[in-house]
């Protein structure tokens, strides 16, 4: 049985977001300001389906998929682009591979304790995101 991923997930860390926003030509002033967000992850699991929400005080990003399963996904709020994605278990692990205008795109997210790490890559950045889990 894959990992649970179900719960509100508050931001402790956020290493290298900045280089990876640069990574995907994200302007200045949106970098500057995302780069001290305060996200919040909302995520309800299904089984291999997933609803997923990244909240802030500058915006918010929702994505829903269902692992296996190729969709196709507007980064709005990201970097506005069209992407074709895909998420495959590796392990209690979820990767997702975004194709689309940038090489090496996309995230690895995994569960560590009461700790859900996401790692975020583009071109030859990542980005290492840690949240914790709010009761």
């Amino acid at each position: 049985m894959p990992a649970d991923y179900n719960g509100r997930w508050e931001m402790v860390t956020n290493e290298n977001f900045e280089d990876v926003m640069k990574a995907l030509d994200i302007d200045f002033a949106t970098r500057k300001i995302a780069a001290h967000l305060h996200q919040t992850k909302v995520i309800v699991q299904n089984g291999d389906k997933f609803e997923t929400k990244t909240l802030s005080t500058f915006r918010n990003y929702e994505v829903n998929f269902t692992v296996g399963e190729e969709f196709e996904e507007y980064t709005k709020g990201l970097d506005n682009r069209n992407v074709k994605s895909l998420v495959v278990w590796d392990g209690d692990k979820l990767v997702c591979v975004q194709k689309g205008e940038k090489e090496n795109r996309g995230w690895k997210q995994w569960i560590e304790g009461d700790l859900l790490h996401l790692e975020i890559t583009a071109l030859d950045k990542v980005c290492h995101q840690v949240f914790k889990k709010k009761q």
